[in-house]
């Protein structure tokens, strides 16, 4: 793997998420958290509890990105069929985890499991567990899908408990805020981005009260390569436009 070109793809799993009945919150953790390790998210994808389209879109974001974090699907119930789709998508059995029923048993106390809790110890055969002993469970990773829980304060246990899988050059980001409209600086970014052509360019319009009316954005894996380009940007915008740049 380069890490210069880690990507990665999410699914969204979860009918609860398509019908509106409950709003993600998952993401706004994972994007902002996946960018400071180095990785790119390219796709997102919300999809239904449906083992055939879980184990389809598994496979394609499996083939395309560098890492598949899958978020949702993996409790007791019968909707809860994530691990199916993903063991459908390579093609391989679900079995019982030895070490997952070992500690579903240790977290019972001395009581016997019922079939539904057995369940949530079902993997993909050949998954890998990521242990940490924070985690009352371990995450789950097929190949390169790591399978999250739907709940977002497990979710967000279990991903600080795997940062370090997730590999890749840092970006460098850098803001200039401006008290002009994004019509305003248009040609400017425009002839920056000539110059430039491999900068990530972003130019956001804000309706509020932030104190600014326009956010420019400028992202690099090269730290002198966004200065020079920053320098660049500023050179074309009229001093009086700017508030400041971070």
């Amino acid at each position: 793997m380069n890490p210069s070109m880690s990507t990665a793809g999410i699914l969204v799993i979860g009918n609860e998420i398509l019908s509106g009945k409950v709003q993600d919150e998952n993401l706004p953790f994972l994007l902002p958290e996946l960018r400071r390790c180095g990785v790119s998210v390219e796709r997102v994808t919300v999809i239904p509890d449906v083992v055939e389209i879980i184990a389809h879109e598994v496979r394609v974001f499996a083939n395309a990105y560098t890492y598949v974090l899958t978020t949702g699907g993996v409790g007791p119930t019968h909707d809860d069929v994530t691990m199916d789709g993903v063991a459908r998508a390579f093609d391989c059995k679900l079995v019982t985890s030895p070490r997952m029923e070992a500690l579903l048993r240790k977290a019972l106390a001395g009581r016997s499991p019922n079939e539904s809790q057995l369940k949530m110890c079902q993997t993909p055969e050949g998954a890998e567990l990521i242990e940490d002993e924070d985690l009352r469970f371990p995450l789950v990773r097929v190949r390169n899908v790591y399978v999250f829980p739907g709940i977002p304060g497990l979710l967000r246990r279990k991903f600080e408990s795997a940062k370090g899988e997730f590999k890749g050059r840092p970006f460098y980001l850098r803001q200039v805020f401006v008290k002009c409209m994004e019509s305003d600086v248009a040609e400017p970014l425009r002839d920056t981005l000539e110059d430039f052509p491999d900068l990530m360019l972003g130019s956001y319009p804000r309706m509020g009260d932030e104190g600014y009316h326009t956010l420019l954005t400028l992202e690099s894996r090269e730290q002198e390569y966004v200065n020079r380009a920053l320098d660049a940007l500023l050179a074309r915008i009229p001093p009086d436009y700017l508030i400041r740049v971070e």
